[in-house]
């Protein structure tokens, strides 16, 4: 990258949205810059990485970089007795192993064409550019669009005049390597609000990697997110015995405030956490993701190749934003949840047959990000 460069379209951040939209576009014959400021792209990871079934039966995911499908999942009261456990005869989740899912999608993105411009820092917009501190100095970048793909804090989305999102929680967890016990791949979820307010503690054991968890609301945690995890850690249920040495830490905000309503304008656009792109409920962000980019690029695409002033008028929000007015509720109630008495008041419901259809619903269900195209639910 040059003290001057040029592109059709600069995108910030390599994390699955920013690649996503980068590969797209340069099959289109674009020319695209992306630039991280981190060195290596299997390091630094913020997300669990669940995929849901959605995910792995519309987009072509490396099956090499997922883990053993998970059927079961088991919900536990604060006093972890009498959990509610839900099987479902399809395969509904996998996690990725995101530190060989980033590289080998960032080599997709360098195989269509896509300049990569790793150990680069966005560092704002001046004289109708976008300046980039990277390993020889400042660079100032003149792109047609800008693409935010830079998380739930995005820069660029402060620099374009854009939503930012103010609706987060806070996630903190520990991920190692397990051994197969025999036991079927689970996802267990904690309901506590004492040990995550307004969210939920989590131990998903695939038979190859245990994901320790928490989140919540920054707030609210008593003694901080870093002591609530260490608290779980020590009785989570369905933790394998016989924790490893060497333990990676994740963390990062997690936005829940549902898509944002201005998420693009006449110089760029968000994607990802920076366009709140993540499911209110249940904080999922990779499927929304992977759809939002996919918009993103039909409608940059389209701007490029017309040259229209007005083509990025169809990237719009407010008009998606509908389709999360259930899920925006559901929030509301789960952060209303804040002592252990009230989550555990909500268990004699899921015992029963409605209760267990309503969780099965969100857990195992079909709904996903909306359509772009059609204003409707795929």
């Amino acid at each position: 990258m040059s003290a001057r460069d040029t592109a059709d379209v600069l995108v910030v951040g390599a994390g699955l949205a920013g690649l996503h939209t980068a590969t797209l576009l340069a099959r289109r014959g674009h020319d695209v810059l992306l630039a991280d400021r981190r060195r290596r792209l299997d390091g630094a990871i913020r997300t669990t990485g669940i995929f849901v079934r959605k995910t792995l039966d519309d987009f072509a995911l490396p099956p090499d970089c997922l883990g053993p499908p998970i059927r079961r999942v088991v919900l536990y009261p604060p006093d972890r007795r009498r959990p509610v456990v839900l099987d479902s005869d399809r395969d509904e989740y996998r996690v990725g192993d995101m530190g060989a899912l980033y590289p080998a999608a960032a080599r997709e993105a360098a195989d269509a064409g896509v300049r990569l411009a790793l150990g680069t820092r966005y560092a704002g917009r001046a004289d109708g550019g976008s300046l980039l501190a990277g390993p020889d100095g400042v660079a100032r970048v003149r792109a047609r669009f800008v693409v935010g793909a830079d998380g739930a804090r995005s820069a660029v989305a402060r620099d374009l005049g854009l939503d930012r999102n103010t609706h987060l929680l806070v996630g903190a967890e520990e991920v190692f390597p397990v051994a197969d016990g025999g036991g079927p791949p689970t996802f267990h979820c904690v309901l506590d609000p004492s040990l995550a307010p307004g969210y939920l503690a989590w131990v998903v054991d695939d038979g190859r990697h245990a994901h320790v968890g928490v989140a919540g609301y920054a707030a609210r945690f008593p003694d901080g997110l870093r002591a609530a995890l260490r608290r779980f850690a020590t009785g989570a249920p369905g933790l394998p015995a016989g924790r490893p040495g060497e333990v990676e830490r994740r963390g990062g905000p997690i936005p829940v405030g549902g898509l944002l309503r201005r998420i693009g304008c006449a110089d760029g656009l968000l994607v990802g956490d920076a366009a709140g792109a993540v499911s209110p409920l249940t904080a999922g962000g990779l499927d929304p993701c992977l759809r939002l980019s996919r918009h993103a690029a039909d409608v940059l695409d389209d701007a490029l190749r017309t040259g229209r002033a007005d083509a990025l008028r169809h990237y719009d929000g407010a008009a998606l934003r509908a389709a999360f007015r259930g899920r925006l509720l559901l929030r509301r109630g789960l952060a209303a949840v804040r002592t252990p008495a009230m989550a555990a008041a909500a268990f004699p419901v899921l015992r029963t047959a409605p209760g267990r259809a309503a969780a099965r619903r969100v857990l195992f269900g079909d709904r996903s990000f909306p359509d772009p195209a059609r204003r409707t639910v795929s």
